[in-house]
Order: structure tokens, then sequence, then C-alpha cells
């Protein structure tokens, strides 16, 4: 209360105060020192308290004049709705923003991620991408969209209007305001742009100036981070931690006090840190000396920003105020307005000034119209100035004030007002104009050689802005907009006459050139002004009298540049009688120009004029005389000329740049307003100029026309391959320039059928993909290529599978369209093309001829251009062709000459055959047929004469079909000129006539298959009767053949089946097994060989993994310190090693060759580590490529028989009670034997007297039958102890040791864990127990459970024993164990197969190997699966919650049983269970575990399994008896509590006694429960924009800045994640490693899948130095995913995919699946996984 009282007090004081300004100064001049910069690492939050209570509190009392909160609800009660319409948030780097295709005025229009799930635009066609910083939502911003300009949270509605604001706002709450205002907007902008170190002003000076000065380092965009922590540690002396968290806020902020001190240290570690940071190439870092009262003024300014945009947002009326302070001229008129002075200083301010200037510029000004406007005024008047203090600036755009172009250039109004009274555009073009003028040659043309290339793209930028202010063109032209428009294109001409022909190159001859020519810079500049130009003349297009005006003003630039072609005497060329006069000119000899801005505007303002009609008026504003069109023509002819030239190899020694220049002159980056423009110029030319004349002037330009005139001929054969060449551009330029009508004015076509066209031919070459499309059309400015409106009606969507993308194909009717020199092909495209269409004509069965597409009319202007192809020049080239074919002199032509001259041909035929079809014979003048046969039919010279000629040319043989195709539009026009009938009998007619051909031709080809069929069928039966003449002949042979490999394997099994039914895998009445090993091949030597076990050992490839795959407590980790783990898996199963394998097979001696081998070549090999490890073991399969660390020796399964006789007796007497006796004895016999050597003498003397007494009890075990073990070679012995060693070691992720006791152990539990891992994954997905696994995974669990068998062989007798006893002791009484783990605190399936593993140890004497035999062994499975079975069945009923009242006594015998073991166990766990778990609920629970016994007893013994389990999945319950049964356990699980009744009952008693059962009921231990909840990968929302509304409002628990986060979700526990960052960066093994690596190493045992939201991507990582991409399964409409969300289109998860990737994860491919991705990249520099 005494500090809300002090505040209002203060700003009493201040009111009173006669000059409150000076008042309020001095208290900030002597308050603010002593908050600020008072040590060099402040307290953050302390001093802020302060800041808050001694300086933001009583300013605010100020303002409201009473306490702000009182104030404050005045305010908005008086203001109605305080929110405001507009959203106005500020963008950060990285934040997903939204803008949408159908509403959006252009495509900087965006919408915050709030906004847009708020908005309508969420059903449209959105697209998104990840801002570059700076921008803000144009949510509510009426003139940003066309429809839904604000979304619910925006709409004003009803809401008070914002004049209803001004009206209501308090007169003194408005004069308050507007004084603090104006004096702390002051004081922020004298403190940002104050530039004396020592001094303040007089007001704010304290009393007492201290000597303490802060040396402080500022951003800059030339020293790299290393280069400035390195320095900061030698200069002042910290560690290189503290010097990477300056560095990192030096980076941040854009400066860092980094000494505190005296003026002479700091001016010491100024010294020192410009001495180490400066470089022969590199200035030394800006380092400045600040008094601490400076440096706290500065700081409190800063804080001032944020606090103003926090007033403002109370009210519409405070910020109306804070804008017209802002924008208030200054009373020192020399002195702009406040906000002026922020400006233009701001390239001066550091990175944390200018964001908070930024902000508050967009808070403020940008969110009123009005004041928008006046700011956009004042950015104009400045404009040259920022853009020029941006070029020498070294930041980036994004924090720069020039930054704000894309929020005023672009409002329409705003921009026409620009237009009118700022004459923007002019001002935009000047400014580039004097930044480039340095570049100006001596003609007054740009020359780049030796340009600045970061100055020159920063004055690229410029043009963005340009672009801004053109974005949308007038609906309603003013005689002012008309005047200031066309000043813009004049200034806008002037610009581009210093285009006009700059960097002319000329043929280099005799040498190669010494230095390439810059050329780059010519073209980024081309491709800068690509969307310009197209929007200028798009403006023009919108009136007819600025077209018109426009068209007057290019053509008089055109004029008058200086280097036009006209620097020689015309001269005459002759040719057919025709005379030519024109100036010489040769491309080959004389200096030419790619670049012609000027020529190719005009010739586009020219079809705008023929399309609007307004070429009427063209006479009023041209002098017609003044068009000369062969002179207009001159420059994209010469254009044209030089690019032919270089494709035949004639510029070759002008180097590389050349080329570069002509490919980018036609790709589709430049080509629209540069190749595309020269082409219509010289249809322009063609439609004007005589037809004979127009080719002359192609010929000569060329310099094909002494060779056409026959005066020129040349032995050297690179001439005649050059002419050759240049023949072939010739002939295609003829073709472009008749068949290439889609432009609209040229022919009445539109954009979709111009964009339709385009498709079709990109489809004509392969299916493609929508981005493919998308990336091969023509973009406008605002980046629609007008796809989607046509690619339904020409092409089919083909959806994707689970990988690949959607592809386009093309639909059948739209193949005529295909025209082979369509003009955008690149020639690999044409070739791909033509290939394409040849092979699908040639399935189709039609003939290959790719004939002329039908090409719609031209326009009346330019219909002259088709007399092209019946002129005389015309007939004489192609006569001339075809006569060189036909004399077949192979060096005079080409066969793309042919074909090229063929093309023109069809052309002009079915030119001519159009025309006969809509005109009658008379009106036709097109007589390219009749020229074709007469002239030069005197001597046999026609061209019609040659064409049939050269029919019969074997060379010509691919070009028959056109040739034929040609032959007969001849007959068909032959037919339309002579016949006088209806047009459409003319056209029935040539149908009928081509059809009758095609037929007799698919006869022809119908014929030639049959025979070929015959011929086949002939050799096959010569064949077939060799084969059986073989045989006869060498029957002996084919006699002694074994019967066994005539037979097929189904019938051997099925007989192997037929000798003994039985399908019990456990017990005295356990089956045959029925398969071994056999024989097996080699993968590297191919050799064969029998699995034996004296033979040299076989190996399977394997890869043992850590897993959490099956876990129930994610994120618990496991290591043996804690509890009884590695010999008892906990329940929850928290951390599992599994053993997976690719199936295939190698000699243990040929693996180890290759495993040296690739461990030799890999350590040369560049980033090797990065995909296999090494020092682990890893090696890649050497026939699939799968991740492998060790090898499974294949162990042969030993074939045992019972005698069921023996086994029948011994039953009688070895009950489970006798047999736990048994086992007790045999244990207490040995104990002895496992003491350690100190206790050696006791334990002995102790075992003797044991001995004693009970030798019989001891000895018993043995006389149930035993039987020697089996010996294995030595090659089998140590890939036994290879395999071990890595799985102990992965799985405890412990050092090698071979004597470690729990080597063994970790074997049986990668058996027990793999097995379930398998089963789970087979009841997931629905699959029969048996019969479902592919064969790699079914040899890999058989060679795993064999191997996993053979240990005891392996380990010390001792240690199994000893491991055997303390399994045993979960279950019986063990007289040598105590403190056994509670049955709910083992995993019964994992203490089962150790049992079952270790149990043979037992029968081991000192001086004798033995083991169980056949009969022991049954019976020994047999009760250990019993008690197994009931602990498991007792775990799942103490489990259990799923409890229900028995009904009564009818349920049955099954309900009676587990009712009286329920009532067992009640009494022994002091009825803390209530009620009955349900008879069912048991059931399910305890299947799992039956499953996977199942699946293990067939691994261990090889008894099939009844056919029931392999067919389809079975139900749970007909799986049940079918288990049991195979199983040996009753039907009813319950019976098997009362037919060992005499023992199980003390041992529930013993089971129900622990004392953590009673902790667990009672609530105070996690129980499991069963069956246990099968893990999946998190559920991901359908619409990606979800996930990103999730990221946009994930926070990093570490870091409370706004820096760019990426958000990052783990799939396996949806924990969302701050990855890639230092400020979650952790310590994993004493190492510093990123978030996700850490949390994997927890969550996925090393193993992590996490997807990177603003990213679109799948992130894998196996280990802290690997990991890969992998692609999202989220979809566009397109079937395409979209990493980085490139292309931002709206993305749908796919199920499919998505189930890809879970299967990946749950059978423990992710490993794999890295390694092959890296394999395949080919990693060249390492990327640092540990970070992420």
């Amino acid at each position: 209360m005494a500090e809300s009282q002090n505040g209002v007090q203060l700003s009493t004081k201040w009111q009173e105060a006669s000059n409150r300004e000076a008042a309020i100064l001095s208290y900030l001049g002597e308050q603010v020192p002593l908050i600020y910069c008072l040590e060099a690492e402040p307290q953050q939050g302390e001093e802020e308290q302060k800041v808050e209570e001694r300086l933001l509190y009583p300013l605010e009392c100020f303002i409201f004049g009473e306490d702000p909160s009182v104030g404050l609800e005045k305010l908005q009660q008086y203001s109605g709705s305080s929110s405001a319409q507009q959203c106005g948030r500020v963008f950060k780097e990285g934040e997903t923003v939204y803008s949408c295709r159908d509403c959006a005025i252009d495509p900087t229009c965006v919408l915050c991620i709030e906004c847009f799930q708020k908005s309508v635009h969420k059903s449209h066609r959105y697209k998104m991408h990840a801002s570059a910083g700076g921008g803000f939502c144009d949510c509510g911003d009426l003139e940003a969209w066309k429809t839904g300009p604000c979304c619910s949270q925006h709409d004003p509605g009803t809401s008070v209007t914002m004049e209803t604001d001004e009206c209501v706002m308090d007169p003194g709450l408005r004069e308050r305001a507007q004084t603090l205002f104006h004096l702390l907007l002051r004081y922020t902008t004298d403190m940002l742009v104050w530039e004396d170190t020592n001094e303040l002003s007089e007001e704010l000076k304290p009393k007492v100036k201290e000597d303490t000065y802060f040396c402080v380092l500022y951003n800059d965009e030339h020293h790299s981070y290393d280069h400035v922590i390195y320095t900061l540690q030698r200069a002042i002396a910290c560690d290189q931690n503290q010097a990477q968290i300056y560095t990192a806020l030096i980076d941040k902020e854009g400066r860092k006090a980094v000494k505190r001190g005296t003026l002479r240290s700091c001016q010491q570690a100024k010294d020192n840190i410009r001495r180490n940071s400066e470089h022969i190439i590199q200035k030394p870092l800006r380092v400045e000396i600040l008094h601490t009262a400076i440096m706290a003024h500065q700081t409190f300014a800063l804080r001032l920003g944020a606090w103003f945009q926090k007033i403002i947002g109370y009210s519409v009326g405070l910020r109306e105020v804070f804008c017209q302070v802002a924008l208030e001229p200054a009373a020192d008129d020399n002195n702009p307005c406040l906000i002026s002075r922020l400006m233009l200083h701001d390239a001066k301010l550091y990175k944390g000034a200018r964001k908070v200037v930024h902000e508050l510029i967009f808070s403020s000004l940008l969110m009123d119209t009005e004041y928008k406007r006046q700011f956009a005024m004042k950015f104009t008047e400045h404009y040259k100035q920022l853009q020029e203090d941006f070029i020498s600036d070294d930041h980036q755009r994004n924090i720069s004030i020039t930054a704000l172009s894309v929020q005023i250039f672009t409002v329409p109004t705003l921009a026409r007002q620009l237009i009118d009274e700022g004459s923007v555009i002019k001002v935009i073009i000047d400014t580039v104009m004097d930044m480039m003028r340095e570049h100006l040659d001596s003609n007054q043309r740009f020359h780049f050689q030796g340009h600045n290339p970061d100055k020159f793209f920063r004055v690229q930028v410029i043009f963005h802005d340009l672009r801004y202010i053109l974005i949308s063109k007038p609906s309603v032209w003013t005689e002012t907009l008309r005047e200031k428009f066309l000043e813009g294109l004049h200034v806008f001409l002037r610009f581009l006459c210093c285009m006009q022909g700059m960097e002319e190159v000329k043929r280099q001859l005799g040498q190669h050139v010494e230095v390439e020519p810059e050329w780059e810079a010519g073209f980024s500049l081309q491709m800068q002004l690509r969307h310009i130009l197209a929007m200028f003349q798009d403006w023009c297009s919108s009136d007819e009298r600025v077209l018109l005006l426009a068209f007057q003003e290019c053509h008089r630039a055109l004029m008058s540049c200086t280097n036009q072609p006209f620097r020689s005497e015309p001269t005459d060329s002759y040719m057919c009688k025709q005379i030519l006069h024109a100036r010489p000119y040769k491309v080959s000899q004389e200096p030419v120009s790619i670049h012609l801005p000027i020529s190719r505007l005009l010739a586009g303002l020219y079809v705008l004029l023929c399309q609007t009609g307004a070429i009427q008026y063209l006479p009023d504003f041209v002098d017609t005389l003044q068009l000369n069109f062969t002179e207009l023509a001159e420059q994209p002819l010469r254009c044209v000329v030089l690019a032919a030239q270089v494709c035949a190899d004639m510029w070759r020694r002008n180097g590389l740049s050349l080329v570069s220049q002509v490919y980018y002159y036609q790709d589709l980056k430049c080509r629209d307003e540069m190749f595309d423009k020269d082409i219509i110029m010289l249809q322009i030319a063609a439609s004007k100029m005589d037809p004979n004349h127009f080719l002359m002037l192609v010929l000569l330009r060329f310099e094909l026309f002494d060779v056409f005139n026959g005066n020129s001929s040349s032995k050297d054969q690179e001439v005649v391959k050059q002419w050759n060449r240049l023949t072939e551009e010739m002939l295609y330029l003829i073709i472009i320039i008749v068949g290439e009508r889609y432009v609209p004015g040229i022919s009445n076509v539109t954009k979709e059928d111009v964009t339709m066209r385009e498709v079709i031919h990109l489809l004509c070459i392969q299916p493609m993909a929508h981005s493919s499309l998308v990336k091969n059309l023509p973009e406008n400015v605002s980046h629609e290529t007008w796809l989607e409106t046509v690619v339904s009606k020409v092409a089919i969507f083909k959806k994707p599978g689970v990988s690949g993308h959607g592809l386009y194909e093309l639909k059948k009717e739209c193949l005529k369209e295909f025209n082979p020199f369509f003009y955008h092909y690149s020639r690999p495209q044409h070739s791909k093309a033509e290939e394409a269409q040849k092979k699908r004509r040639t399935q189709e069965g039609s003939d290959k001829a790719l004939r002329p597409p039908v090409p719609p009319p031209f326009c009346p202007g330019f219909s002259n251009i088709v007399y092209l192809l019946c002129c005389d020049i015309f007939i004489h080239i192609l006569r001339r062709i075809f006569q060189k074919a036909a004399e077949d002199r192979s060096s005079r032509w080409t066969e793309p000459m042919i074909q090229r001259a063929l093309h023109l041909v069809g052309q002009a035929l079915l030119e001519e055959k159009t025309q006969l079809e809509s005109n009658s014979t008379e009106e036709v003048t097109f007589d390219f047929s009749l020229k074709a046969q007469k002239t030069g039919s005197e001597h046999g010279k026609s061209l019609f004469h040659f064409l049939t000629k050269i029919k019969s040319l074997p060379s010509l043989k691919a070009q028959n079909d056109m040739i034929t195709w040609n032959l007969q539009m001849f007959e068909v026009v032959k037919c339309l000129r002579e016949k006088s009938g209806p047009v459409t009998s003319f056209s029935m007619d040539h149908s009928k006539l081509e059809e009758s051909v095609q037929d007799k031709e698919k006869a022809e080809r119908k014929r030639k298959a049959e025979a070929a069929k015959a011929h086949r069928q002939k050799i096959m039966a010569q064949m077939s009767a060799m084969q059986k003449n073989f045989i006869e002949s060498n029957k002996m042979l084919y006699d002694n053949m074994p019967e066994s490999s005539i037979q097929s394997d189904t019938a051997a099994s099925v007989e192997s089946f037929d000798v003994d039914e039985s399908r019990v895998a456990v017990g005295p009445e356990q089956g045959v097994c029925s398969t071994d090993w056999g024989a097996q091949i080699c993968i590297l030597c191919q050799e064969e060989q029998e699995v034996q076990a004296q033979a040299p050992a076989m190996v399977l490839t394997a890869c043992v993994q850590r897993s959490t795959v099956l876990t129930q407590d994610r994120g618990k980790t496991l290591s043996p310190e804690v509890g009884c783990y590695p010999l008892f898996m906990p329940p929850d199963l928290a951390v599992g090693t599994h053993t997976g394998s690719c199936g295939h097979v190698m000699h243990a001696t040929c693996w180890q060759k290759y495993f040296e081998a690739v461990q030799n070549t890999t350590r040369n090999r560049l980033h090797a580590d990065l995909i296999i490890d090494l020092e682990n073991g890893e090696y890649m399969c050497p026939l699939c490529k799968s991740l492998c660390n060790t090898v499974i020796p294949l162990i042969p399964v030993e074939p045992s028989k019972l005698n069921y006789e023996s086994a029948e007796l011994v039953g009688q007497h070895l009950t489970l009670e006798r047999w736990v006796q048994i086992m007790s004895s045999r244990i207490r016999g040995l104990r002895g034997t496992w003491e350690t050597d100190k206790n050696r003498e006791e334990a002995a003397e102790e075992a003797m007297v044991l001995f004693d007494e009970c030798q019989a009890d001891f000895r018993s075990i043995l006389s149930f039958g035993v039987q020697e073990p089996p010996k294995f070679s030595r090659s089998i012995t140590e890939m036994l102890g290879v395999c071990a060693n890595t799985v102990h070691r992965v799985g405890l992720q412990t050092a090698p040791n071979d004597l470690c006791p729990y080597v063994p152990v970790m074997s049986w539990n990668t058996c027990a864990y793999t097995i379930q891992a398998i089963e789970s994954m087979l009841q997931e997905e629905g699959k029969a127990l048996f019969g479902s696994l592919q064969n790699r995974q079914l040899s890999g669990l058989k060679a795993l459970v064999q191997f996993s068998a053979s240990q005891r062989l392996k380990s010390r007798k001792a240690v199994i024993q000893k491991h055997f006893a303390d399994m045993l002791a979960v279950l019986v009484p063990v007289p040598t164990v105590e403190n056994a783990p509670s049955i709910l605190e083992v995993d019964f399936f994992h203490l089962l197969v150790g049992l079952v593993l270790s149990i043979p140890a037992l029968y081991q004497e000192e001086a004798v190997d033995l083991q169980p035999s056949a009969v022991s062994t049954a019976f020994n499975h047999l009760y250990l699966l019993h008690l197994v079975t009931m602990g498991h069945m007792l775990q799942v009923l103490l489990a259990s919650h799923d409890c229900a009242v028995i009904r009564g006594p009818e349920e049955g015998e099954e309900a009676h049983a587990a009712a009286e073991l329920f009532s067992i166990m009640s009494q022994h766990t002091d009825g803390l269970r209530a009620g009955v778990p349900g008879v069912e609920s048991v059931k399910r629970g305890v299947l799992p575990f039956l499953r996977c016994a199942a699946l293990f007893f067939n691994c261990l013994t090889g008894v099939p399994p009844p056919e029931e389990l392999s067919g389809t999945a079975e139900s749970p319950e007909s799986q049940l008896p079918l288990l049991c049964s195979y199983l040996s356990l009753p039907s009813n699980l319950f019976q098997l509590f009362q037919q060992h009744r005499d023992v199980v009952t003390n041992l529930i008693k013993r089971w129900c006694g622990n004392a953590a059962i009673s902790k667990a009921l009672k609530g105070e231990m996690q129980i499991i429960r069963y069956p246990r909840k099968r893990n999946r990968l998190i559920d991901l929302p359908e619409d990606y924009s979800v996930l990103l509304n999730q990221a946009s409002h994930f926070k990093c628990p570490n870091s409370s800045d706004d820096e760019r986060k990426h958000p990052t979700l783990c799939l396996q526990c949806g924990v969302m994640l701050c990855a890639q960052s230092p400020c979650c960066q952790q310590q994993l093994n004493g190492e510093e490693v990123g978030a996700c690596t850490a949390h994997a190493a927890i969550c996925g045992a090393g193993v992590g899948m996490f997807l990177r939201v603003r990213e679109c991507e799948i992130i894998l990582m196996a280990s802290k130095t690997r990991g890969s991409p992998y692609p999202a399964p989220y979809l566009d409409d397109y079937g395409e995913t979209d990493p980085q969300l490139g292309r931002g289109n709206p993305l749908h998860l796919c199920p499919e995919r998505y189930r890809k990737l879970h299967h990946m994860w749950q059978q423990h491919c992710i490993l794999e699946e890295i390694a092959r991705s890296l394999e395949l990249l080919n990693v060249m520099f390492p990327f640092e996984w540990q970070m992420i």
C-alpha cells in the first residue's frame, strides 16, 4: 500500500510542478542509474521489480491521475470493448504463418496461427510457411482479404467504433498522456540515438559522476561465433563457457557488456578485443566504452518500448495520442519528427534496440489507417536514405527498418496514394539507379565485372518494394495516377536502357578465353525484373490510353538506345528470284548481347495492343514509318542465333559463362521475359514482313544463306557439322514461329489454355507429381501457376502407396495435343518425351509418326505468319535438305534435320487442310502442296519427289512412319482440292484413307508377331525333345537319385507328420522334432554345409539392441545395481534386449574374414563412424545391407524321440511334489560347490555332512535318466562366446567381460524378450501365432533359442546352478535362497525361459558331464511350466481390478475351480481382495504368456504346433484350448491347482505371504495389470495445422526468451521437446547433448523417433552420434510430403505411412533404417546428431 501511495504522491508532485517534463526527467536521471547497471551480471527478476515499483508505476499513476488499476477500469467502461479490430501480432523468426490462396489480395497477406484457426480460411486452399520474422498478422485488415478479413476473435461485430473511442476519452487523460508520451518518446529516441559515450544531457546528469564504465561488444555479421569466443577468452580472460554465453547474447541482442570497471581497465579490454579480432581480411570487432549511467538510461529506454506497447494496448484513444506524438513535427524545423529520427538512425542501432522500435511501430502507427498513411509518406520521403543505410549496414533485412515496406506498399489504397502523392515508383527506381550508377560503363550500360556480391544482393532487394507497389493493378484510373504511373514507367525505361545490350560477348577464335566474364549479376537482375516487367505490362493492359502511351514511350526508348544495330550500310541478297535489302551482320564475328529488356517489353506491349484491340489507335501515337519491323526483330533474332551457335559448339572457346547464359535464357526462371518475348517479336516481324524476306533474313543471321544458295562448300568436317547443327536450329525456329500460338493476343487462347498445354507436354515426358509440375510451370508474382484449375481436365491422379508420391497421368484424349518440338522443352526433356511417346504408340500398335498437332488459328494481326510455310524460300530450303538425304550425302544432313523438315512439311499440310476445310478452294491462297509437287518437278527434283525417294532409305528407317503420314496427307489435301463435295465427306474420306493404311500396317505387324511366336514354339519343342532324349539315355543316373530329392517339400513334410500325430511340445506325450537346420549355403563363399555339432560353425547375422517397445513404465531405467535385475526381469519390462536377424547364413570363418575386411576398408572412409560403429562390432550384412553387430551360431537340434512306455512309468512315481523334493535336495547338495574359495573348506565339510544324511535324495535326480551332453566343435564354442558377449555388453551397457555371471542370464533374457516382442507384434496385426513369420524371422528366432539353450555348456556350471536355484526360489522354497522376489515383482515368461534353459546344469557331476535324458527333460519342462503357469495365474489374479461376484454354482466346473482358488487366496491376503475376478479376464491375462511359451517350446523342441494355430488368426477363446493342448496343460487352467492341490496350497500361502504382496494390495506399490497394454506410437491429429498450433503454444522449460525454437515431438511418449537449442542441453555420460538425445536415452533406450513440427520431418535417432531424417507421415492433397513446409499446402495424416513407421519401431528396424539412409547419403559433412 505504501508503494501505491508513494507512486500516486510522486505523480501528483509531477503534476503540480511548474515544469512537469523537467521534474520527471530529473527523477529518471536520479533513479535509473540506481536500478540498472549496478553490477556486471544483474539479477533480472530483482531489477525488473525495482523498475516496476520506482519508475513505471509512478508514470502510469501520472497518466491516469490516480491508481492505474482504478483508472484503467474507468477507461474501459468509457471505451466499451477495448479489443482491437486488427490482430497485429508480430512474427518471430521460424513462426508458422498462413496465407489463403483463395482470399488473400497477395501472398504477403498472412495470418498468425490463432487467427487462422478461428477464421473461415481454414476450409479454403491455404498455404503454410515459416516466417522470416518481422512481419505481423493481417487479421482485421479489410484491404488484405477479398472475404473473411476477420477471425471470430477480431470480428468487430457490433462493438463500438474507433471514432467513438476517440470521443469518449477523458480530456485530462488525453492531455496527461500527450505530455508523458512526448517526454518519454523523446527520452527514448535521444537515448537510442545517443552517440556521446561519456556524458549525458544536462537534465539527466547524475549529481556525482562515478568512475565506472562498461566495455560493450557489438554484434556484426562478419565474424564467426568461434572467432568471437576465441577473442573473448584471450581478451578478458574468461573461460570458454562464459565466452559462449556472451557470444550467444551478443548475437541475440546485438550487444553485451563484457567488462565493468574503471575507464582504464575497460580501455585495456577494448584494445585487447580489437587486437585479437583483427585480421588481414577482417576489420576488428566493434567495441565501445560507455559510462554506466549512459548504459543504464539506454537499457531503460528499451524497457520503455515494451511499456509503451502495453499502455497503448489499453485503448484506441491512447494509441492515437501516441501516434500523434510520434509523427508530430519537431519544434526545430531542422529536426525531423521523433519516428523519422528513429527510422533514420535504424542502421546504427543494435539488434535489440531495432526490434523494440519496429515492434513499437507495428503496435501503434501500422494499426490505424490514417496514421499508417502518414507514416508511409514519411517512409517514402526518407526511402532513399534508408536504403543507402541498409546497403552499407551488415545486418540482415528482417531486422532493418526497410523491411517495413511490405507492410505499407502492399496495401492497395496506400500504394495508389503513394504513387499519386509521393511518386513512389520514381523514388524506388531512382534509388536503385543511384546505387548502381557505379556499374555503368562509358556507353551508359551496366557492366558488373568485379562487383561486390553482398552489396549487389542488397540493392536487388529494393526491387521487392517495386513489386509490392505494383502487386494489385488499379480498377479505376485517374489522370494523376496515369501521369505518375507513366512518369514511373519513363524512369524504369531509363533504367532498362542501361541493361539493353549490356555485357556484350564476342566469339573467341584461336585460344580459349583467359578469364570467364561475370554473368550471374546480369541474370540475377533479370530474374528480379521478371515479375516487375510482367506487372508493368499488366497495369498497362488495364487502361487503353496508358497502354498506347507506354508503347510510345517504350518505342522511343528503344530508338534512343546507343547500341542499335545500324552500324553498316544495307546490301542486297538474292535467292530464288527474291531480293532482301538488309544490313550485313554476323553473330559469329561481331559483339552480341543476350540482354534486351526494352525490345522484349515492346513485344509484350504490342501483343497486349492486339489483345485489347487498341492496335487500331497505334498510328495516332507512333508513326508507322518508324515501326520498321525488320529492325525491331534484328536484336531478338541475333539472340536466338547466338543460342543456336552455342548449341552448335561454335562458342566453345568462350567458356562456360556463355553456355550458362544461354541455359538461363531458355530456362523457366527467365524465359517468359527473354526467350518467349524474342519469339513473339520474331512472330510480329514475320506477320508484317514478306515471308520470303523474313526467311532470307533468318538464313542470313544463321549464316546459312550461302549454304542454301549453293555458293558455299567445305571439306572441313567441323564446319560441315556446324552447318548441320545450325540448320537443325534454324528449322526448329521456323517450327516455333509458325506453330507456337498459345499466347493470348497471338491467337484466341486464354491463360488457362496456355497452362493446360504446358501441363500436357510435361506429362507427355512421364507421369509427374504435383510438385514436379509446379516446379516446371511459370509462376506469377503471387506464386500461382493455375495448375489446379486445369490439371483435372487433362490428367488422372493416381494415389500413392506406402512410399512414393501421387502421380498425374495424362488422359488419352489429350495425347493428340503432343508437339515433339514444343518450344519449352529442354534438350533432355525433348528426348525423353519423344522416346516415351514412341514407346506408347508401339505398345498401342500404332505407327511411330509423331505428327504435329493442329494449332489454334492466329488472330487476324498475325495470320500472315502461316505464309512462311508456302513461300518460295521455304520450299527451296526443304528441297535442299531432302535432296541431300535422297542423294545420301551422309555428311551433309542429319536425322534430326530430316525430322524437323518432315515436321514442317506436316505443319504446312495441316494448315492447308484446315484452310481447305473451312473455305472454298478458290479462296485458299495457301498452296504448299502444289508448290511441293511442281517446283523442280521438271528435273524430278520436287519436294514431293524427294520425299517419296527418302522413304526407302535404310538410314531413315526411324522416320519411315512420319514420311508415310506426310505422303498420306498429300493425298488428303489433293482430294480436298479436287473434290467439290461437302467438306464433311472430305474429312471422312481422309479418315478412311488413313484408317485403311493403318489397318494394312497393323495386319503386317500382327503377321510378323505370329511368325515370331511360331518360331519360338518350334525351338521350345526341339529343346523339350532333346531333354527327354537325355533323360532316357541317362536313366541309370536318375534311378539312383534319392527319392526325397524328387518329392516335393510339402509331400515330405506331410509324410513326417503321418509318422506321429502327437502335437504336444511339453511333457511325457511330447511329439517328434520335425525339422533340423539341414544343409545351409554360405552367402559369402556359396559353399553348402550341413549344420553339425563337430562341423565348422555356421552363423546367422544378427543385431542386438536395447528396447523399450514393450515397456509398461516409460522412462524407467534398469541396471544390475538396482533390485534383482538382470536375473529377474521386472513385470513392467522397462528395458529389454532384443535380438533380430535378417536370416542370412555364413561360415564363421567367412564372416571373420569379411568383418576384418570391413574394418580395414571402413576406417579409411570419410565419416564411416556415422554409419557403423566399428568399436562395437557393427557391420552391414553382405547380402541385404542390414545393420548387424554380432552373429548367432546355428546349433544343431538334438533329435530326441521319447520312449512313451518308460515315460509313463516315470510319470507314476514322479509327481510334482516328489519333483520339488528332488530339486530341493539336489540344490542343497550342490550348494557347497557355489561358495567362494575362502569358505570352500567349511562349505565342503557342510556338504559332506549333508551328503551323508541324504545321499539318496541328492543323487535321485539322476535316476530318471541321464545322457551325455553334446560336444561342439571349437569354432561353434567360440561363436557362442562372441554372441553371448555382445548380448551382455549391449544389454547391460557394460564393458565386455567373459567372466561376468550375468553373461548366460542376458542370453536367456534376450531370448525371452525377443519372443515377447514377436508375440505382441503378431497379436496386434491379427496374424496367426505360427505360420505368419517370414522365414528370416523364424530362422533367427530358432537360432536364438538354441543358442540360449547352449549357454549352460559355455558357462561355469556352479554359476548356472546358482542362477537356477535363485529363480526356482520365486516358485518353491529353496533351502539355500532367502529374500526371493515376490510373484508380483517378476516377469514369469523370462522366469520360465531361464528355468527351462538352466535346469540341465543340475545334472552335472564333479567328474562327469551329464545332462537329463529325453524323459527327464520332458518332466522337468512339464513341472516347470505347471509351476510357472500357476504362479502367473496368481499374479494375474492379484493384479486384476476386473472383479465380478459369482452368481451361483450353475456356472460350471471352471468357475467353481476359480472360486475355490480365490477363496484360498483371500485367506492368505488378509481379505485385501474383495470380489472375485471374472474367469474370462484371468484367461485373457494368461493368454500372452501361453502364446510366448508355445513359440518358445516350438523353437526349443521343434515339435510342430496344431494346424489350427498356423492358419488364420484364432480368436482368444479358440486359441486357449489349442495352446493348452500343445503345452500339455489342462484346457481348464484352474484345474492345475486341483491336480497339484497338496503342493499348491502351501505354495499359495507362501506366495501370498510375501510382504510385497500386501504392500501392493494396499496400493503402496505399482502393480502391472494383465494382459499388458500394447504400446503404440502416439496418436497424431489428422490435420497438420493442429500440430503447428500445439507447437506455437510450446514454451521452452529452460528459457523465457522469444527466440526461434524447434518444438520436437517424441512419437513414443508424446512429450514436446526444445531441440537444437543450447538452453535445453543436458549432461549424458559426462557429455553435453541436446534435449532429444537425452530424452531418447531414457524413453527409448537410446533409440528415438521424433517429429520436428515446424520442419514437418521425422528424425530417427539411434545413438549420440547417429540419426537420419525420414519423411513425415503427413501428405498434401497430391500425395506428397512437404519437408521444411517448402510448398506449404494443407497436410493430412496418411494412416498407412504412420502404420509403416509404427511397424519400423515395433520391429526394431530404426537402427537399420538409419544405417541404410546414411549409406545412401554418402555423408560428406558430419551432422552433430547428439546436439538435437
